[in-house]
């Protein structure tokens, strides 16, 4: 099981380097208290389909397709998502 997550997190990126409209899924929200509990509650959960719709000129904040909901993050916040692309998913 620990070469499995192992291999999961190799594989990670935090979201804000997730390509536009790339497929991925949450592996795990890095931050701590307040913020990460607000990440948690708007989806962010291990294993949710997740992928960045669009970003705003500059970069900050970028939009945010997390299960069936859309939300604007600030890139200090989506840092701390980590992702899996969905074509490493298993491998």
């Amino acid at each position: 099981m620990a070469a499995v997550i192992t291999a999961s997190l190799a594989a990670s990126l935090a979201l804000t380097g997730l390509p536009r409209n790339a497929p991925a899924r949450v592996l795990r929200v890095t931050h701590h208290g307040e913020l990460a509990e607000r990440l948690h509650d708007l989806g962010f959960i291990a294993g949710e389909a997740v992928r960045v719709v669009a970003q705003a000129i500059g970069g900050d904040p970028i939009a945010v397709r997390v299960g069936h909901s859309t939300f604007a993050l600030r890139r200090a916040e989506a840092a701390g998502v980590l992702v899996q692309p969905e074509g490493h998913v298993g491998r």
